[in-house]
C-alpha cells in the first residue's frame, strides 16, 4: 500500500511541476501581436500572456477567418468601440447587433490591478451579471477602450462609491443563492420569513465586507486615468487581454462616427481581416 501511495505522490508532484513550468514559460514567452485591418485603417495590438485563454482564442478566431467581414457594431464616443459579432457579416442597415456568438464562452481572466481599463486596452465583451454571475467572456466579441480623462477628485469619488456599494454587492450575491427560498416565501406571503432571511443575510454580508480591504486605485491607475483616460468603472468586471500598440488614431477616428439609437455606426465599419504578426 505504501508503495502505491509513494507512486501517486511522485506522479502528483510531476504533474504540479509540469504545470508550474508551463505557466512560467507561458509568462516569459514573447507576446503575440495581431493587426486588425479595418475599412478605416489598421490597428496593431499585443495580446497578454497572463490571459492565455483569451489570447489563444483570439488567435484561433483570427486564423480561421471568424472576424473577416464583421463590423464594429457598437460605438460610443468617450467609452469604447465594440466588434466581433458573427451575425454582423450579413447584417442589413439598421439591424440590431450584439447577440451573435460562436457557441461558447471563456472563463474570466482578471489580472487586476496590473491590467485595467486605460485608454487603448483590448477587452472581452460579456453578458450582464444577472445571467452571467461568473463574468464569463464572449467567445468572440471584444472592445477597445477609448474612455475619457478624469481628475483626481473624480477618482476619489469613484473610490467612495465602490466602497459604499461593496456591502450591497455582497448581500445581493448571498441573496442570489437563496432565490428558491425567497420565491417560495413570496408566493406564500411569508413576510416574517423574508424579514428573518434578510436580517441573516445582511449580518453575513457585514462580516464578509469587514474581511475585505477598502477599494483604492493604484498609482498607475490614477496616473493613466488622469492623463490618457479610460473607463475605470469596468475594472475587475471585464477581462482585459491586450492593448493597442499602433493605430490608436484609427480607434479615435472610429469613435467619432455618427451612430443610430442602438450605437451602431450609420455607415458600416468593416474588419477586413485580423493577421497574426
Amino acid at each position: 500500500m505504501k508503495k502505491y501511495l509513494f507512486i501517486l505522490i511522485v506522479i502528483y508532484a510531476g504533474i504540479v511541476t509540469s504545470c508550474q513550468s508551463g505557466k512560467k514559460n507561458d509568462k516569459n514567452m514573447e507576446e503575440k501581436k495581431v493587426r486588425i485591418e479595418t475599412s478605416m485603417g489598421d490597428v496593431v495590438v499585443k495580446l497578454y500572456n497572463e490571459t492565455p485563454k483569451h489570447r489563444d482564442n483570439f488567435i484561433k478566431l483570427a486564423k480561421n477567418g471568424t472576424y473577416e467581414g464583421t463590423l464594429f457594431h457598437r460605438v460610443i464616443q468617450d467609452f469604447m468601440i465594440q466588434a466581433g459579432d458573427p451575425d454582423s457579416k450579413k447584417a442589413k442597415k439598421g439591424d440590431t447587433l450584439g447577440s451573435g456568438d460562436v457557441g461558447y464562452t471563456l472563463p474570466a481572466e482578471f489580472i487586476y490591478p496590473k491590467y485595467f481599463h486605460k485608454k487603448g486596452v483590448l477587452s472581452a465583451a460579456r453578458q450582464s451579471d444577472q445571467v452571467n454571475p461568473e463574468k464569463r467572456s464572449s467567445g468572440c466579441q471584444f472592445y477597445i477602450v477609448t474612455g475619457k480623462v478624469y481628475n483626481e477628485s473624480d477618482l476619489v469619488g469613484m473610490e467612495q462609491q465602490m466602497n459604499q456599494g461593496k456591502l450591497t454587492n455582497i448581500f445581493n450575491s448571498l441573496a442570489q443563492k437563496h432565490m428558491k427560498d425567497i420565491y417560495k416565501m413570496r408566493k406564500e406571503n411569508d413576510e416574517e420569513g423574508l424579514y428573518n432571511l434578510q436580517e441573516k443575510l445582511f449580518a453575513e454580508a457585514e462580516k464578509e465586507a469587514a474581511k475585505q480591504s477598502d477599494f483604492g486605485f493604484t498609482p498607475e491607475q490614477i496616473e493613466a486615468y488622469s492623463t490618457v483616460g479610460g473607463t475605470p468603472h469596468l475594472d475587475n468586471q471585464y477581462t482585459v487581454f491586450g492593448e493597442v500598440l499602433e493605430g490608436m488614431e484609427v480607434v479615435d477616428k472610429i469613435q467619432q462616427v455618427q451612430t443610430n439609437q442602438n450605437d451602431r455606426p450609420e455607415d458600416d465599419i468593416v474588419i477586413k481581416k485580423v493577421v497574426l504578426l
